[in-house]
């Protein structure tokens, strides 16, 4: 083998002292900012009396504090690390997860190269806080999951193949042909692949003896090379298959944002309002309806009963009589009188061109006009409107409610004069919040409102629900098979949001403020608790000249095989540049690498094959993993 040990060594040193200066301002800022203040009293004193002895050991005790406060660390990771994502170079940028996880390297390295201080994070943390993210990742792209298997499953399958197939021939025989000792093949396999359980599956090959180690080698030795392997190959693959599957779409001549509005509305079906139960549903956008206030003038208004006036003009119901400045209650039927002031719904031309002339001239009383409307979905829960058409519905019904959107097994259907309403269908309706209610009564129901309701309920069952159907294992001829904890959670929210689509009364719609955090920040937090414990071993490797070989096959084992997968999808099976990229990536096991082209599309459309390919390779990876320890 080529000879880099000088090379290695400097640029060892070179990349150390590098990364040190990430932090130095920080610690020399927290120094100067101690020596500046003076000793405060009470609680604010006892706080820089505890800080003290950390900011006058300089450099050292910053990296002491950071180890003793796991916590503190997360957090600075994420900071920095999201910083660093935004910063852009000819529109290329590393994005928070990746800036996240090389701050997260990089603190870890200086603390145990400079000061021997070694950080180890519990993996529950970043176990529970990637689990959080699959279930808000499968809430987001539940209802259009299945449409995409029936789509594109075959397709999936094959990148899913490819990419498999391709890692492993690249990192077992580059082992091979440049020499590497036992257990490097295996490590490079689980790191490229960042799929830890692979080490466990070699451990066990191991462990059960079904592989001996080549005489002057111990068991220990070959679980060591797995190890460095593994931690080389991981750091580069998870940096490398970020920035490849965020601009795979760019390098083929693709627009990202404009693939991935078209696989939106493809795997909508041609839908234009989001389903029951997902995020935006319930947001009120644009309506043809619009609400306007008149004083009564004419003597076809002046003495009928607000029903009666519905009954005359169904096109321009009444939502509300004023009188003498106050709010007349409607359900007492009241009798229209001379000047009192009406708010009506109707189309925006019918209101301007004909209404003004039908009722009296219009007013600007704030209190006619103020109606606040709301939208709301209802399931339909009667036997004895099934059947009936929209026209018989009327495009407005009593009290202003207007159908907005019709939805059947959680697909949208057009709106047409002769479309049917079936028993379970759901309606979108928009109106004032007291005649959506009356309104869901009738159809036999309950209006759905986009109110902010409490998560915790469905994400603790589904989770644990999820989580558990993933460490359901089974043991075949010494491999452990299992769906995973990961793709167990995202398939229970995946079946959170699938029966929110079809009936909304199974949870309602879902906050998107409050799933988009969970999505983000499970995901930045989980990776910062990876870098601390990933980047010890790092340091550990950094000898002699196989770190070289091991960066090399590594880098090459994650990045060809999706490369190529990418390819494959979009030439051979005519995939949009979106879904072959998230085909791809969930075949790379790549949850940041989904991440990052969910932020550079603008979309989660990405995310519909992600779940199939993943799954799949899941699987075949475990098995691979343990051939190649055994050929070794």
């Amino acid at each position: 083998m080529v000879n880099f040990n000088r090379c290695n060594w400097a640029i060892k040193k070179s990349v150390i002292r590098s990364l040190s200066l990430l932090l130095l301002v920080v610690a020399r800022s927290a120094s100067a900012q101690t020596d500046a203040t003076s000793p405060a009293s009470g609680v604010v004193g006892q706080v820089f009396d505890s800080i003290k002895p950390i900011t006058e050991a300089g450099l050292h005790g910053f990296f002491q504090l950071l180890g003793n406060q796991p916590i503190a660390f997360v957090l600075l990771a994420l900071a920095l690390g999201t910083l660093i994502g935004k910063v852009s170079f000819k529109t290329i940028s590393l994005g928070s997860t990746a800036g996240t996880l090389l701050v997260g390297i990089a603190v870890s390295m200086i603390a145990e190269a400079m000061y021997g201080i070694t950080y180890a994070i519990p993996s529950i943390l970043s176990s529970f806080m990637l689990l959080l993210f699959m279930y808000a990742l499968g809430l987001r792209v539940g209802p259009q999951f299945f449409s995409g298997l029936r789509k594109g499953g075959l397709a999936f399958v094959s990148i899913g193949l490819i990419v498999w197939s391709l890692n492993w021939v690249i990192c077992y025989f580059g082992a091979k042909l440049v020499g590497l000792a036992p257990g490097y093949a295996t490590g490079l396999i689980s790191g490229s692949y960042t799929i830890t359980a692979i080490l466990g599956v070699g451990q066990g090959a191991l462990a059960s003896g079904a592989y001996t180690p080549p005489p002057g080698m111990t068991v220990a030795q070959v679980g060591a090379n797995m190890a460095a392997a593994y931690a080389i190959s991981y750091v580069l693959s998870t940096v490398g298959i970020i920035l490849l599957i965020r601009y795979l779409p760019r390098i083929f001549g693709r627009n990202a944002v404009a693939d991935a509005k078209l696989a939106e509305e493809e795997y909508s079906g041609g839908a234009v309002h989001p389903v029951p139960g997902a995020p935006h549903a319930l947001a009120m956008g644009f309506s043809p309806f619009g609400v306007r206030a008149f004083a009564v003038t004419h003597k076809r208004f002046i003495g009928r009963t607000v029903s009666q006036l519905a009954d005359d003009f169904p096109e321009a119901p009444i939502l509300r009589v004023i009188r003498d400045g106050q709010i007349i209650d409607l359900n007492s039927d009241p009798t229209v009188q001379n000047n009192d002031i009406v708010t009506v719904r109707a189309d925006v031309d019918d209101l301007i061109l004909e209404e003004g002339e039908l009722i009296g001239p219009e007013s600007d009383d704030p209190l006619a006009r103020n109606v606040p409307m709301e939208v709301a979905d209802v399931h339909i829960g009667s036997h004895k409107l099934s059947g009936q058409s929209l026209s018989e519905f009327g495009q407005i019904m009593p009290g202003g409610v207007a159908i907005k959107a019709l939805f059947r097994d959680g697909t949208e259907l057009p709106l047409g004069p002769k479309t049917d309403v079936r028993f379970g269908d759901v309606l979108r309706l928009t109106g004032p919040d007291v005649a959506l209610q009356r309104t869901a009564k009738q159809l036999g129901g309950h209006a759905i409102l986009p109110t902010m309701k409490s998560e915790v309920l469905y994400l603790a069952i589904a989770m644990l629900v999820g989580y558990l159907v993933g460490i359901v294992t089974v043991t075949i001829s010494g491999i452990p098979f299992a769906l995973g904890t990961s793709a167990g959670v995202i398939m229970a929210g995946v079946g959170v949001s699938y029966f929110r689509s079809r009936n909304p009364n199974f949870g309602g719609p879902v906050h998107e403020g409050a799933r988009s955090f969970l999505q983000d920040f499970g995901l930045n937090a989980f990776v910062a608790v990876l870098a601390a414990n990933v980047g010890p071993k790092v340091i550990s490797a950094l000898g002699g000249d196989t770190i070289l070989w091991l960066a090399l096959i590594g880098v090459a084992g994650a990045l060809i095989p999706p490369f190529v997968a990418f390819w494959v999808g979009v030439k051979v099976f005519g995939l949009n540049s979106i879904i072959a990229d998230g085909s791809a990536t969930g075949a790379r096991n790549s949850t940041p690498g989904l991440n990052a082209i969910m932020e550079e599309s603008g979309s989660s459309v990405a995310a519909v094959p992600y779940p199939v390919s993943y799954a799949l390779t899941t699987v075949l990876a475990l098995i691979g993993g343990y051939i190649s320890m055994i050929l070794s």
